[in-house]
């Protein structure tokens, strides 16, 4: 598995409130992504890094996501470019599914 996070600074922080309905309004395009397990939607504390964490089946179906249009995508909604970072997740913990996963 791969979690892939990504971060931007915001041109101008944003609220809590302001944040949940930027996100809502962009949550359905990832709804059914062939690969993506989950996402998480961040805001700093301070309103002014946004971003998500992504959770992967394999790095390739995670660079299907990451496109120059994805990016142009993020740029035009949040005005700021996008850092992407890839990590290996060899075991992840679900409390929620009382499961550890651990794929090879």
């Amino acid at each position: 598995m791969i979690t892939v996070i990504v971060t931007f600074e915001l041109p101008n922080p944003i609220t809590p409130e302001e944040a949940r309905k930027i996100f809502l309004s962009t949550a359905p395009k990832y709804q059914g992504v062939p690969g993506l397990v989950r996402k998480y939607y961040v805001l700093s504390k301070d309103g002014s890094t946004a971003g998500g964490i992504y959770l992967w089946n394999s790095e390739t179906e995670a660079d299907a996501m990451y496109t120059d249009s994805w990016r142009a995508f993020v740029r035009e909604k949040y005005g700021t470019e996008p850092a992407v970072t890839y990590m290996e997740c060899p075991v992840v913990v679900d409390n929620l599914l009382h499961e550890i996963v651990a794929p090879r």
